[in-house]
């Protein structure tokens, strides 16, 4: 096999699976466990929600911190840490919960940076896209597995199998990533310094950038509607009759990973802006908000709310690799790292904020309204989407 499906690859998307693994299974948990003790959806979703605030916060540091240090050594101190923050969950509370999800979310920024960019830096541009698609694949796959795990964990009443899962896949991961080489021909660059004044004044590129603020955009909002769908469906299935949290989400993952595989040739690699592509992409989106939303309303609600969870994970599936393609294009090659790493930091910021701002409206109204609102978000940015003149389907990257 060639290109993004050659062995080295291989080797790095089943490091990305295992990584992934421990939060397919916590991300069911997590919620559950807290409803069982009393904590509020605002509670709940805020220790969810701090995960990937964390990781939106040092993305713009990781890319930089790498090319110093050089990946094999970040990679395997990021390992070690977040094998220990795993370990917290085994014998803590919800205050141990919070901290161990911090410090995922800073291995995380480290761990996906360097994958990534390793990825686009390594594949010829026409297929560019299918490794990036092929990462995403592989970063969902746990999601198929993982809710059903958790609920079966969760409905055994003990606590013994969940901490043996996790040593499990501490173990595992640790023998993959301290066995995986990768190259350091970028650590210690004599650049390194003057580039670390260059990630501040990046910042203004958010908006500066017409690119970046587009998809940037676009990522923000589609992410609080994945968030609040990942985090809160474990609390709202049970509302909907003969629903399942543990099958919604399985659909979902298993969309998602059938998706990136089979339709990553279909994820434009060309430099321009797709918009019929990409308003369909949104426009799943809020369809799938819509009919979670609508799934309490009637005896019947089921037959909307799994057809929901898999247009919810195509559009999981096709969202992220375009926007981060079409970036990889269009961007400066000077600062495209660091740009891409506050492109992905908006749709970390999304998800952590789909935890974290939702769970709040959804205590001060209901869940069905929450997830209204989310069909509202997704209408707007499909609305958004739309290129009426054309201007975003240039390949030519802006000179600043």
């Amino acid at each position: 096999m060639k290109g993004a499906l050659s062995w080295p690859f291989l080797r790095l998307y089943g490091l990305t699976i295992l990584y992934f693994s421990a939060n397919s299974i916590l991300n069911v948990l997590i919620p559950l466990k807290g409803d069982s003790i009393g904590a509020t959806n605002t509670e709940i979703g805020f220790i969810m929600g701090a995960y990937l605030f964390t990781t939106m916060f040092f993305r713009p540091w990781a890319g930089h911190i790498i090319r110093q240090k050089g990946p094999v050594q970040v990679l395997r101190a990021i390992i070690v840490i977040n094998g220990l923050a795993l370990l917290l969950y085994t014998f803590t509370g919800l205050e141990g919960y919070l901290v161990a999800r911090v410090l995922q979310g800073a291995c995380t920024a480290f761990f996906s940076m360097a994958l990534q960019l390793g990825i686009i830096d390594a594949l010829p541009e026409e297929v560019r896209s299918q490794g990036v698609s092929m990462y995403s694949l592989c970063a969902s796959i746990p999601n198929v597995i993982g809710p059903l795990l958790a609920v079966g964990i969760w409905q055994s009443g003990a606590m013994a199998p969940f901490t043996w899962t996790i040593a499990f896949i501490v173990i595992l991961t640790g023998v993959a990533g301290f066995s995986i080489r990768i190259s350091d021909s970028g650590a210690s660059d004599p650049k390194s310094a003057g580039q670390r004044g260059a990630i501040y004044q990046s910042f203004s590129n958010l908006y500066r950038n017409p690119y970046l603020f587009r998809c940037s955009i676009i990522m923000f909002i589609a992410s609080i509607v994945f968030g609040a769908v990942t985090t809160f469906i474990p609390l709202y299935a049970p509302t909907i009759p003969n629903g399942s949290a543990a099958a919604f989400l399985t659909i979902q993952a298993g969309t998602i990973v059938a998706a990136r595989f089979f339709l990553r040739k279909k994820i434009p690699s060309d430099g321009k802006w797709h918009s019929g592509f990409v308003m369909t992409i949104m426009l799943l989106t809020a369809a799938s908000a819509l009919g979670v939303c609508l799934s309490s309303s009637f005896r019947g609600g089921a037959i909307l709310f799994y057809p929901s969870a898999g247009l919810m994970g195509i559009s999981q599936a096709l969202l992220y690799p375009t926007l981060t393609t079409y970036l990889s294009f269009v961007l400066p090659q000077t600062s495209r790292n660091v740009l891409l790493g506050l492109f992905i930091a908006t749709a970390d910021l999304g998800v952590s904020l789909g935890s974290a701002a939702m769970g709040p409206l959804a205590d001060l109204t209901s869940y069905s309204v929450m997830y209204l609102m989310c069909a509202i978000l997704g209408s707007f940015v499909t609305a958004f989407s739309y290129d009426r003149r054309g201007k975003w389907s240039s390949a030519a990257a802006l000179d600043n």
